[in-house]
């Protein structure tokens, strides 16, 4: 298909124009789509977890069987991400982005319809799939519309729609469902996420196409690596992907992410489920309890932003300031064990926000990933390492189903998160190195 892309605005004089005239602020609006996409994201994947009780009591489902079903988003997702990845870069955020909200809208919908094991788990392999160009577009456009010494803000901005949607709308999805059935959770986001794919396609723009910027804020995007180079894009080949899983910096990024996001996976699929049966919490406690690890992970990734942008701007190299984070939040994710050792559900709640605050700081390495992207492939890079964080949606939502199906609690299963997350701060400590621009 051919993508007929508009032509950049023509500017009188930009230059002198842009010397003296204010800079628009388009680009915070733009980043306020990409949180409202990122929030629906990530509600219609946690929507499975959400009425995860209700949907298998009534389907009669094990949770072997809630595992797999977790587990098919996640693999679906990641055999897409670098396919997505590849779209990303050819067409765009502004295209690749609109069908991928519609298309996994739809398959949001059809989940609401199910009446078997299998249609769900079909219906959670299309969701997934087509999901996958979500975040390289989210990636991609904050490259494009933020300088250097603001996107990690911008990066901390979008990445907070991962958790800022379920404490804001799990209550409200959890009256729908009460009031409405569980089946009417998936009918509403789904039809949400179509209405907003419109609005999207509609209202984005990459810089130099936007109608409402003006040339001041197109100079002070460009200044400090602000966008890619314009360097040609080498025709496509798979020997790109596995040239760049060559470079430490990326190996490093993949497996930390991998460790990083097994806990946010927990978060997304199984922690109702952890609350009800296992710390036997009664529905209202759940509605008002569920909301305080989000809200401390929402914290740790704005935290983790605004001070590594104040250190870059403060003269600390962006290595230095783009690693901390990684590091320090990975490693306080091991914290989450503790709660095997708690009776106090109070205690427990305090524990997995802290250990899901410090997952938040962790999630920082999506700025990490726009400093060391060759430019012409800034998708692709994200796709790859994205691919590795999501290898823990199959892998994490199985492990936890087999090992509470087989044991009947969550001891051994936390534990090992805590491991991985051990592991994970080891990757970046010490494979990851300085980081820097790769040149293809």
């Amino acid at each position: 298909m051919k993508v007929v892309e508009e032509q950049p605005l023509s500017v009188p004089d930009q230059a002198s124009y842009a010397a003296t005239a204010k800079p628009s602020k388009v680009r915070y609006v733009v980043l306020s789509m990409l949180l409202v996409a990122t929030i629906l994201n990530y509600v219609d994947r946690s929507a499975l977890g959400i009425v995860a009780p209700s949907l298998s009591k009534d389907l009669a489902l094990d949770r072997m069987q809630m595992g797999e079903l977790f587990a098919a988003f996640g693999l679906a997702y990641s055999f897409a991400l670098l396919p997505g990845g590849l779209l990303t870069d050819i067409v765009g955020s502004r295209l690749a982005y609109a069908l991928s909200l519609v298309g996994w809208s739809c398959a949001t919908l059809t989940q609401g319809l199910a009446n078997s094991y299998h249609m769900l788990l079909g219906s959670r392999f299309a969701m997934g799939a087509l999901e996958a160009p979500a975040f390289p577009s989210n990636a991609r456009a904050v490259t494009l519309w933020f300088p250097t010494r603001e996107r990690g803000f911008a990066t901390s901005v979008y990445v907070m729609g991962q958790y800022i949607g379920t404490p804001l709308f799990t209550g409200l999805l959890l009256w729908i469902s009460s009031a409405y059935g569980w089946r009417s959770v998936f009918f509403a986001t789904g039809a949400f996420g179509i209405f907003f794919s419109l609005v999207w396609f509609r209202a984005y723009r990459d810089p130099s196409r936007h109608r409402s910027v003006n040339a001041a804020e197109l100079q002070y995007i460009n200044e400090g690596q602000g966008r890619p180079s314009q360097k040609a894009r080498e025709k496509f080949n798979w020997r790109i992907a596995f040239k760049l899983l060559g470079y430490r910096q990326v190996l490093a990024i993949c497996l930390g992410k991998f460790c990083n996001n097994t806990l946010l996976v927990f978060f997304t699929t199984w922690f109702m489920t952890y609350l009800v049966e296992a710390r036997h919490m009664s529905m209202i406690k759940v509605g008002i309890f569920q909301a305080l690890p989000f809200m401390g992970a929402t914290l740790g990734i704005l935290v983790a932003g605004s001070l590594s942008d104040f250190f870059i701007r403060r003269g600390v190299s962006i290595s230095a300031a783009r690693k901390a984070p990684l590091i320090i939040g990975t490693l306080l994710g091991a914290t989450i064990v503790f709660v095997n050792f708690v009776e106090s559900n109070e205690l427990v709640i305090a524990i997995l926000t802290i250990a899901f605050f410090a997952q938040g700081v962790g999630s920082m390495s999506w700025a990490a990933v726009s400093e060391i992207a060759p430019p012409q492939y800034v998708g692709l890079t994200s796709s790859i390492t994205s691919l590795a964080a999501n290898i823990a949606g199959v892998t994490t939502p199985l492990m936890i189903g087999y090992i509470t199906h087989h044991t009947g609690h969550f001891y051994w299963a936390l534990n090992l998160m805590g491991a991985i997350c051990l592991l994970g701060t080891l990757s970046y400590s010490l494979l990851l190195g300085k980081l820097s621009r790769i040149e293809l």
